[in-house]
Formats: structure tokens, C-alpha cells, sequence
């Protein structure tokens, strides 16, 4: 019996590029980059001082009243959600609330909520602790109150897995629609981790990047000078649909989620396999989950981060699960403009993918200067046009603890 086919009818996003989809697109479309130096005063405090802050703040976005109630990667999640069910039309005509489901992790959670507390405590004693706290900070806290506004009576979940969570909440959702369990999922993923401890934390990992200089040109995939990531904020969101569902309500379709790919590592806690042979499983298994073949591959939008192994083992995978299709296929890193959102990282490049999809057109990876010679890929450094007809475009994203997820989507 062939799989319910799966479509994607809405997007939102708010990110370091901008508040809202269109403004994001076409700052990825024109080679921005949103990093910068970080405006705080903590920032003293640790050796790492730049990051790819959210371009508008959630609060002139959200009710301040209800804001205050929400930790930061809530608040994010929340504007994206909003968008996204907007642009489906959802808001105008709400689907069967126990036909709808949520699929939005956080790869850290709300980290800013639990050590404000914690200082707090330490300073004014546990009276002065908010009763909101746990509520706020728990890791399902922005698939929950997502959940709350769709009005969601159908699976509300947080698949948890580092920097590849977001991808994960796109592969469930197309997961629950396919088992029967909901006609409507909201999926995606959110990040708000620019605080002092996750920022001394990445750095003595020797993870970020500690370039000094013009911050927009940090963050550099594939770069010969690469030497880490750059750590960003915000969230982004995408509306899955049964195409039955989706088609019946006359929605506009962006794209089809084709299938997904999961494997894991199992190699180290924190660096990738070398010779990228998770990953390459994880490309596989989509294939095989889409029914479709390497030569239908066109574009791939990378994981990427800028770092020197993690950036060499794509190049790898890609090579080894496509052959010689990979030489056909437009790469790029939205991450040397974004930087690395880590849970939120696979919904904004998911997102990037659809568009590139739905406008035939892939973005650039800026600062590449001078490409590795280790990797041997066809990476766009300016945007660069996809091909007519029908065709598939792949989003790898990677995480601590080994996870891979490769999610395909395809023209319609």
C-alpha cells in the first residue's frame, strides 16, 4: 500500500536574517549575514563575543503580558507558529483539533529561564523563585503552548535530539500523518541558547568559532580558514499536511515532504564519524523511504556548521550515498549567514529547502573563499537557479550524541 503523501502548505519563521519568512528569504537570496557583536554586558565574561541574534524580538511580536510567561525559545516558536498557520489559512479555517498534531523540539530548552531562576535563588532565597519556572523551561514547553494556540488535541511532541531536533520534529510529523494519527502538524524547531554559560560551555569545547574581526565573516563552511560555528537564535515552522487534507481545503502547496532518514553514529558523544557513515545511512534511508534515486537530487542544503571535521564527513556522505548524481547537485550552507540555531538549525534549512524548491532558486553560502579541497561539492556562492521540471532537494542535519536526520522534499 503506497504512504500517504505529505505536503508542506504553510512556513514561518522569525531569525537572525529577519522577523518573519519574506524578509529571511530575501536576506538569504542577498548574501547576509546576521551575525554580530554581542550587544551585553556579560559578554566581557567569555572569550566567544559574537552571535546570530534573532533580527526582531519576539516581544514587539507577542502580547508583552504573555510574553513574560514564556521563556525565550517559546516566544520564538510562538511567532513562528503564528506565521505558519497564517500563511496555510488555518486561522481562517481550523482543522479538526483531534486531527491536529505539534512536532517541535528545542535541542537545549528553555536554558534561560532555569539559570535566571537559579541566580535568583542564590540571591533573594526560593521565595523570589517564579511558580512559572518549571512550565517555562521544560523541553516540550514550545510544543505545548504551540499546541495551546492551534488548538492541537492530537499528538504534541519534543523529539530531543541536539542540533538535529528540528529536522526530527519535520520527520515526525510526517511520521503522524502517515500512521493516521493527525491531518494537520505543525512541525519545526527553536533555539534561544545566547547566554553566557551554553556560549563558555560551546567554547571550551573549542566549538565555536574564535575568529576575530568583521563578525559577518565568521561563520565560513567548507573555508579552508574555518575554525567552529557561530551560535544563533530564533525558530522556524512548517505546516504539514495529508495532500488529501491539504487539497480538499484548496491550500496552497509549497512542496511534498518526500520521507526521512534517521540512523545514529554510535561513535562519539560529541564529534561525527570521520568517514560520515551515519550520515551517509541517513541519506539512504530517505531515498528509500521516498522512492526516489540519487539522480532525482538537485539540491541539498547542508548542515554545514563550519567546522573542520564535521564539514569534511558531509562531503563524504553526500559522495557515498549519491555517487557520481552528487556531481548534478547545488549545495549550500545557510548557516554562513544564519549561524547555527542547534535545535532550530534543521527547521530553518528545511524551511530554506522548501523555498529554494518552491522559487527554483538555491541560495549562496557566503565566505567561502577558498574551498577546501577536501570537499568536493558544486557549492553555490551565489544564488543559483534549479532546474525546471520535477525534482528532489534534500536538508541533513546533524547532532551531539551522533544523530543524522536527511529530510526530502520535492517539486509538486
Amino acid at each position: 500500500m503506497s504512504a500517504t503523501r505529505v505536503v508542506v502548505t504553510g512556513l514561518g519563521t522569525t531569525s537572525p536574517l529577519g522577523g518573519d519568512v519574506p524578509t529571511t528569504w530575501a536576506a538569504m537570496l542577498a548574501g547576509q549575514s546576521g551575525v554580530k557583536t554581542l550587544p551585553y554586558d556579560w559578554a566581557d565574561t567569555i572569550p566567544v563575543k559574537i552571535a546570530a541574534i534573532a533580527a526582531v524580538e519576539p516581544t514587539e511580536v507577542l502580547d508583552r503580558v504573555k510574553a513574560r510567561r514564556l521563556d525565550r525559545s517559546t516566544q520564538f516558536a510562538m511567532v513562528a507558529a503564528m506565521e505558519a498557520w497564517k500563511d496555510a489559512g488555518l486561522d481562517v479555517s481550523p482543522p479538526d483539533p483531534e486531527r491536529t498534531g505539534v512536532a517541535l523540539p528545542s535541542g537545549i530548552g528553555g536554558v534561560q529561564t532555569l539559570l535566571s531562576n537559579y541566580d535568583v535563588l542564590k540571591e533573594k532565597g526560593f521565595r523570589r523563585v517564579s511558580p512559572l519556572a518549571v512550565p517555562m523551561l521544560m523541553p516540550n514547553a514550545p510544543a505545548a503552548n504551540v499546541g495551546l494556540y492551534v488548538n492541537a488535541k492530537g499528538p504534541v511532541q519534543s523529539p530531543v535530539s541536539a542540533c538535529a531536533s528540528g529536522n526530527e520534529g519535520v520527520a515526525l510529523g510526517v511520521d503522524q500523518i502517515r500512521l493516521g494519527r493527525a491531518d494537520v502538524v505543525v512541525v519545526g524547531g527553536t533555539e534561544a541558547a545566547i547566554h553566557p554559560l551554553p556560549m563558555a560551555a560551546f567554547g571550551q569545547m573549542m566549538a565555536l568559532s574564535k575568529k576575530e574581526g568583521d563578525p559577518t565573516a565568521v561563520s565560513r563552511p567548507w573555508d579552508v580558514d574555518r575554525d567552529g560555528f557561530v551560535l544563533g537564535e530564533g525558530a522556524a515552522v512548517l505546516i504539514l499536511e495529508s495532500e488529501e487534507h491539504a487539497r480538499a481545503r484548496g491550500a496552497k502547496i509549497y512542496a511534498e515532504v518526500k520521507g526521512a532518514g534517521l540512523t545514529d553514529d554510535s561513535h562519539d558523544i560529541a564529534q561525527p564519524d570521520p568517514e560520515g557513515r551515519g550520515g551517509a545511512r541517513a541519506i539512504a534511508r530517505a531515498l528509500i523511504e521516498g522512492d526516489f534515486s540519487a539522480s532525482d537530487i538537485r539540491h541539498i542544503n547542508a548542515h554545514a556548521t563550519s567546522t573542520p571535521q564535521g564539514d569534511i564527513a558531509e562531503g563524504l556522505m553526500i559522495h557515498a550515498t549519491l555517487g557520481k548524481a552528487a556531481d548534478d547537485v547545488v549545495v549550500t550552507s545557510t548557516k554562513s549567514m544564519t549561524g547555527h540555531l542547534l535545535g532550530g538549525a534543521g527547521a530553518l534549512e528545511s524551511l530554506a529547502t522548501v523555498l529554494a524548491i518552491h522559487h527554483r532558486t538555491v541560495p549562496p553560502t557566503i565566505n567561502l573563499d577558498n574551498q577546501d579541497p577536501a570537499v568536493d561539492l558544486d557549492i553555490a556562492t551565489k544564488p543559483r537557479d534549479l532546474p525546471a521540471g520535477d525534482f528532489v532537494a534534500l536538508n541533513n542535519s546533524f547532532g551531539f550524541g551522533g544523530s543524522n536526520v536527511a529530510v526530502a522534499f520535492a517539486t509538486v
